[in-house]
């Protein structure tokens, strides 16, 4: 696991905040944690700690609950861990998302229940699949040793969260602030949350910056190859033997690459590149509708372009393929990749620069999502999920097609837009993030399993 150096959290909004904290912490009434209870778990969780409800410290002691702390800080990721007994003071259906509202904060929550584990999660810190399924990896190793099984869930989850953790004062003692402390108080959180979020903004704004950049290399390279191969095109549209229908196809294909460069030009956040693909998808199919026509051949279908390589053009048939370490699945090849498929030969497999080297789109991260929702999306809601699931990508579309019938502003693959994990939302969440059940109970976590599962691994 990569260890990521604790940011800094002393100036700026921080120091607000964490004075606010402090206030707090002299002005509100003796602290009954020793009791247990949502408040006293939510309290600890804002700062920063694993919570162990007394009840529990004989299964999960404190030291260990420490030394998960400490791990978890290390790791700089917004992971939230509870152990809880199963009683009316943890209600096993809502436990979780009473203390995702209550700690206020986007990220993971893990709440071991009695002899119970599930998880719940913020789409922006973790798709809520892979956290179920490492949850559930977790539990069917370590059924009866909870330090094990969080430790765990810990280790496999935390390189796959998004942003992260939370100043250890927190943000989300601030809705307290306006019942029990005076309005200076309240004036000093208004001013804190303020600027907790101009920051979040400001990082989110750069974030898109960064990800545009690295988008428009690999769009400027999908443009470049398409108006090369207009050039290689040996049509004169004014040709005696050309007809309207063969001008009309070429017309459209001109436009189509015009188009792309108007709209990579003006390109403003990642959501903006959907259009761009979307447009050398489309002047390459008119391409092949040119070609059979100046052949006398029958129109192609209009069909996906191929999967491994959009610029290969439209597909022509269906074949199976596997990734490395991964399940078959049927996806849309050019003639060129099936000859090679049928041949035992790897396909051409279009592949992007990363921070580690060069990598297949598909395991480049969700920046490509819109990207792929541009060339795949119009083919149907459940194709890009299918053709892309177990890879890094995969996880955008885990809740279907973001990219089918999305505008400006989607290219999260469905997440929320406005945070990312360890930004405070306070109570603002999906709660469908945390449907799902411990097994044996009407639980609403978001990890349909706990007592035992039926699934395996891995995001899907």
């Amino acid at each position: 696991m990569r260890i990521v150096p604790r940011r800094s959290r002393v100036a700026g909004p921080a120091a607000v905040v964490a004075l606010l904290g402090l206030l707090l912490l002299l002005l509100a009434p003796g602290a009954a944690s020793a009791a247990g209870g949502l408040d006293a778990a939510s309290s600890a969780l804002k700062q920063g700690r694993v919570y162990v409800d007394p009840a529990m410290t004989g299964q999960f002691s404190q030291a260990q609950a420490d030394a998960l702390t400490a791990r978890i800080k290390a790791a700089d990721k917004p992971i939230f861990v509870a152990v809880v007994p199963a009683t009316d003071q943890y209600p096993a259906k809502t436990v979780i998302k009473d203390l995702r509202t209550t700690t206020g904060v986007t990220g993971v929550y893990a709440v071991w229940r009695g002899t119970e584990f599930a998880v719940g999660s913020d789409n922006a810190a973790l798709s809520r699949q892979s956290a179920q399924n490492y949850a559930q990896a977790a539990f069917d190793a370590h059924k009866t040793d909870v330090n094990a099984a969080l430790n765990s869930f810990v280790d496999n989850a935390a390189p796959q969260v998004h942003g992260h953790a939370p100043g250890a004062a927190g943000s989300s003692g601030i809705s307290t602030a306006a019942i029990v402390v005076p309005l200076v108080l309240l004036a000093l959180a208004g001013s804190g949350v303020f600027l907790l979020f101009r920051r979040a903004a400001k990082r989110k704004a750069e974030q898109k910056a960064a990800e545009l950049r690295q988008l428009r290399t690999v769009v400027d390279e999908d443009i470049t190859a398409f108006g090369e191969e207009l050039d290689r095109l040996d049509f004169s549209p004014s040709a005696a033997d050309v007809d309207d229908l063969q001008r009309a196809d070429y017309t459209h294909a001109l436009d189509a690459y015009e188009n792309a460069k108007r709209t990579m030009d003006a390109a403003k956040e990642p959501a903006d590149v959907k259009a761009v693909t979307e447009a050398l998808e489309d002047g390459r199919f008119a391409l092949a509708a040119l070609a059979a026509r100046r052949e006398g051949r029958p129109l192609p279908d209009r069909r996906p372009p191929c999967f491994f390589d959009p610029r290969h053009g439209p597909s022509t048939q269906d074949a199976d393929w596997a990734p490395d370490g991964g399940a078959a699945r049927t996806v849309p090849v050019c003639a060129a990749d099936a000859q090679r498929l049928a041949t035992g030969l790897d396909p051409a497999i279009r592949t992007v620069q990363t921070d580690q080297g060069p990598q297949p789109y598909w395991n480049a991260g969700p920046a490509y999502g819109p990207w792929a929702g541009g060339y795949f999306g119009g083919y149907g809601s459940g194709l890009l999920p299918g053709l892309l699931v177990g890879t890094m990508l995969g996880s955008v579309f885990s809740g279907g097609d973001a990219w089918a019938a999305s505008g400006p502003g989607g290219y999260e693959g469905g997440q929320d837009s406005s945070f990312e994990g360890g930004d405070f939302s306070g109570g603002d969440f999906n709660a469908q993030d945390f449907s799902g059940g411990f097994s044996g109970g009407d639980f609403g976590g978001g990890g349909d399993f706990g007592g035992g599962g039926d699934f395996g691994g891995g995001d899907f």
